[in-house]
């Protein structure tokens, strides 16, 4: 399996209201960096998985509507808790989209499995991957 993994980020805003998130039920902001891993089982004539530039394009249009944005104001999140785990997988059913809709290019068709990863800190980071 070929993979072509790009890096961007977010900085958000957002509360998560339940006892089980201690501190962080009050209104809190995070910086994400997000890496979303494209995987082919094969490349093309000229060596590609994925052509770097489109999925690094791709990945900042995802992430443009939630950047700088309180997230329990986005009609997307409503009633939803908007944990790591749960904007992983927005950001991955956002990437499946564009793969669908071809905006990876030619190298669209070869995508077979996609992986969102959210760094919170140094030291945590949680992920949502699944095959398309």
């Amino acid at each position: 399996m070929f993979a072509v993994e790009v890096r961007d980020h977010i900085m958000i805003a957002h509360s998560l209201p339940r006892p089980v998130f201690g501190p962080a039920q009050g209104m809190h902001g995070a910086t994400f960096v997000v890496d979303a891993a494209f995987f082919t089982r094969d490349v093309d004539e000229d060596g590609l998985a994925v052509d770097i530039g489109l999925a690094t394009q791709v990945l900042s249009a995802v992430l443009k509507p939630l950047n700088y944005q309180n997230l329990d104001e986005l009609a997307v999140f409503k009633g939803r808790i908007t944990t790591t785990e749960v904007l992983a997988k927005h950001i991955f059913e956002a990437l499946k989209e564009a793969v669908s809709e071809g905006r990876l290019g030619p190298g669209s068709a070869r995508i077979c499995r996609l992986r969102v990863l959210l760094h919170e800190s140094h030291a945590a980071r949680g992920w949502y991957e699944a095959d398309l």
